[in-house]
């Protein structure tokens, strides 16, 4: 259940979400400056989206997307909102609703931020060392293990299933 709000509200209907506010959102953010608008929508798809709207307006005002099993992990990403609506304590709000929704909060949480650690820090969150690999560049293959590492993987891995 969603923490109350007098004036606003939050919700995972996807047909209350704006895409041409969600883009343009995105598109003034650090992390998803250059994501195409169709990488967009194939992310909204295969994500859990919530919205942040105005009770009386209705205008969506703010976007979060977590990628999650529904049960052990998820990964909160694009968080955001609009730039004339923020320290207004709408951010804390969205958030606190994500972290209620039943899908989350029974799971172990990531999310990445070069400039909000405060705001997650109020809910829990603590800084830690993440490995990451980056999005491969369009056209390129991913990079595996040399041939000498991988078949030095390999008896082991035969080994451990099959003793």
């Amino acid at each position: 259940m969603s923490p109350a709000n007098k004036d606003h509200f939050v919700s995972t209907e996807a047909a209350l979400l704006d895409l041409d506010f969600i883009c343009a959102a995105l598109a003034g953010s650090y992390w998803a400056r250059d994501r195409p608008r169709p990488v967009v929508e194939r992310s909204i798809r295969n994500s859990l989206c919530f919205g942040l709207y105005g009770k009386r307006s209705r205008m969506q005002l703010g976007f979060a997307r977590v990628v999650t099993d529904g049960a052990t992990f998820s990964w909160r990403c694009d968080v955001v909102i609009d730039a004339r609506h923020r320290k207004k304590g709408l951010g804390k709000f969205l958030v606190s609703s994500v972290i209620a929704h039943p899908d989350v909060s029974g799971t172990t949480c990531l999310l990445g931020t070069r400039d909000a650690h405060g705001l997650y820090e109020k809910f829990g969150f603590a800084r830690s060392e993440q490995m990451r690999r980056p999005r491969p560049s369009q056209g390129s293959k991913p990079r595996l293990p040399d041939r000498a590492s991988r078949d030095g993987m390999l008896p082991a891995v035969r080994k451990a299933r099959h003793p």
